[in-house]
């Protein structure tokens, strides 16, 4: 033995001396607990919104209001008053614009908050009826349901925008107001 030889620590040496040190390093401790609670774990929720704004009026009646501004800047009313709503879709466009969909809540007499989220709108004049569209193309072809029915045929337009996102897509819509659609799309 040498005479400066290093000797390990207590611990190790009664470890060993206990028979419970066998060579074996332990995985590193997650301080993370195993079941995250929701809201709790650190990530960011997905946003809902691309702006919130909020804007100060009168004349407009009820608490609540959902609305569509085209790219054209009419207004398309889904829920509320039939009242003006220009002043809150102003509002909106000093950070957002058209085409968007827009929810307004009333907060007090005058003040209004108001969320957005940009949209694409699609003209399709050769739309069958019905108030939804889902086209999809994957390996076993394309397939296009309108109010969750099967139908034959295709639409040039809708397949034009799904062929952005690649060669396998889905594309869902919903009708606005006659030939305008709001268009979603994913690449599969």
């Amino acid at each position: 033995m040498g005479l400066f030889r290093r000797r390990a620590p207590l611990h190790e040496r009664l470890a060993r001396q206990g028979g419970l040190d066998s060579g074996y390093e332990p995985a590193p401790v997650d301080p993370r607990p195993a079941v995250l609670e929701a809201g709790i774990h650190g990530i960011q929720r997905a946003r809902d919104w691309d702006a919130t704004v909020t804007a100060e009026m009168d004349g407009i009646d009820g608490d609540s209001a959902v609305f569509v501004t085209l790219p054209d800047g009419s207004l398309l009313v889904e829920e509320g008053p039939d009242d003006s709503l220009e002043p809150l879709a102003a509002a909106v466009e000093r950070e957002l614009r058209a085409p968007y969909r827009a929810r307004a809540s009333r907060h007090s007499d005058r003040l209004w908050a108001v969320q957005a989220r940009r949209i694409e709108v699609l003209e399709l004049p050769d739309a069958p009826g019905g108030d939804t569209l889902d086209l999809a193309r994957g390996a076993d072809g394309t397939e296009l349901r309108v109010d969750g029915q099967r139908v034959f045929g295709s639409l040039p337009a809708l397949e034009a925008r799904g062929e952005r996102e690649g060669r396998e897509f889905a594309v869902h819509a919903e009708r606005l107001d006659g030939d305008l659609w709001e268009v979603r799309a994913a690449a599969l």
